[in-house]
């Protein structure tokens, strides 16, 4: 009976394998084991769990200087993330800055729910324009369906007990997927992803009004601020080969969406207040 259900298990996992292909915005072929709508359901659950302890815990900034910096910049970011993917309009886009000085790091779920660390800010120190690389780079990662991607590689890994769950939709399936969002967070991008991302985020950045020319500039900021080693953005974003002259590369062909002129729109986020203030003493931020 078990070599029976392995035999099973095993042709649904090659079928699934045989079927999990997509194709990004770029192009490029993409392992996708779950849908995306999979992975924005599984990633909303995330997200909530996870703000809401930190909430609890006072770790989520609520200065009001800092999170209307933030707000302003993603909130044109998503603006432009709209007009290039229309269906996007309906995620319940969402930013929260995370109160941890040693961590630099930022990141953007399936479905818009983005988070950016404190240490970043203070650490690399990036100005408007590069903190705008930052963002668009994340939402690019949500546009080009990165999040359900690297939880299909975190679930490939365990296909062979999740084959049948996984190929019939059921609990099991959904537990994984429930799982593997977790994962995605800390799960390295591809060096595909990458490229992908910095292309799209810089076109991002560049159609909402600010300098794609800053893009080369923080990757040399983010590179330094690791100190002995490097920062956490740069252990779940490795960076492609040439990445500074890639960007650099990109950056004239981005400055008519830069110097086009009129208003640039802004997408409003909504925020629910906090569970819990910031604890005395956090550190103001530029």
């Amino acid at each position: 009976m078990k070599a029976a259900v392995k035999r099973i298990s095993l042709g649904l996992l090659v079928l699934t394998l045989a079927s999990a292909c997509a194709t990004s915005p770029t192009g490029r072929k993409q392992l996708m084991l779950v849908s995306e709508q999979t992975a924005i359901s599984a990633s909303k659950q995330q997200y909530v769990q996870t703000m809401s302890d930190l909430g609890s815990k006072g770790k989520l900034v609520t200065d009001p200087k800092v999170l209307k910096r933030v707000d302003t910049i993603t909130g044109r970011l998503i603006s432009q993330a709209i007009l290039m993917r229309p269906d996007t309009k309906s995620w319940e886009w969402s930013v929260q800055v995370i109160d941890d000085p040693k961590m630099v790091n930022a990141w953007c779920m399936a479905g818009g729910r983005m988070a950016i660390y404190t240490g970043l800010i203070q650490k690399v120190d990036p100005t408007d324009d590069e903190l705008a690389q930052v963002m668009g780079h994340e939402i690019s990662h949500a546009l080009a369906n990165h999040t359900a991607e690297r939880m299909s590689v975190a679930m490939a890994s365990q296909l062979g007990a999740l084959a049948v769950g996984i190929a019939s939709d059921s609990a099991a399936g959904m537990a994984a997927a429930q799982g593997a969002a977790a994962l995605a967070i800390t799960l390295p991008n591809s060096r595909s992803s990458e490229t992908e991302a910095d292309r799209i985020g810089i076109e991002l950045a560049a159609k909402a009004g600010y300098d794609p020319r800053a893009a080369a500039t923080l990757w040399q900021k983010m590179e330094k601020a690791g100190g002995g080693g490097p920062p956490q953005f740069l252990s779940t974003h490795p960076a492609p080969g040439n990445r500074q002259a890639t960007l650099a590369a990109l950056a004239p062909q981005m400055m008519k969406y830069y110097e086009a002129p009129g208003p640039r729109p802004m997408y409003t986020l909504a925020r629910a207040p906090a569970p819990q203030t910031a604890p005395k003493g956090t550190p103001a931020l530029k």
